[in-house]
């Protein structure tokens, strides 16, 4: 009895993480879908720049994800840890968090040039300005769900 209790239990829990799973990359699907036509409307992509810019920007934002999640488990684990942790090792951890930084910047500028050569300079501007823009509807409509 215990057993098909513990089985149940078990199954239930996959069920349920597994539904929650997949909600999790609906949501991350919509915002990309949401994402794209948000900065392809800003800029006023024609087929032919969407045609080019798109696997570009997607090479970037792969490359600046990989190194945010890198930033954001180091900090996870600092932050679950700071009250223990030495004060040179937090030093440490703030010389980081600034090489992380840096590694963003370079990163931009890596893909700025590349930017230039699928898209006219001046779209290559509003792109940064879309993509600000584009947190900041995002931010106001997860709020809105919330309520």
């Amino acid at each position: 009895m215990k057993t098909l209790k513990l089985l149940i239990a078990i199954i239930s829990i996959s069920f349920f993480t597994s539904s929650f799973a997949q909600r999790g990359e609906k949501r991350r699907e919509d915002i990309e879908t949401f994402k794209i036509a948000f900065i392809t409307k800003r800029l006023d992509l024609t087929t032919d720049e969407a045609t080019k810019f798109w696997p570009v920007y997607d090479q970037y934002q792969d490359e600046l994800k990989d190194l945010r999640q890198k930033n954001r488990k180091t900090l996870f684990n600092v932050y679950q840890n700071i009250e223990t942790m030495s004060d040179a090792d937090v030093s440490k951890v703030l010389e980081d968090e600034l090489v992380f930084k840096q590694n963003e910047l370079n990163l931009t500028k890596k893909y700025l040039p590349q930017f230039k050569t699928v898209l006219p300079v001046k779209k290559v501007a509003k792109l940064f300005k879309a993509e600000e823009d584009f947190k900041t509807e995002l931010l106001k409509r997860m709020q809105q769900n919330n309520r």
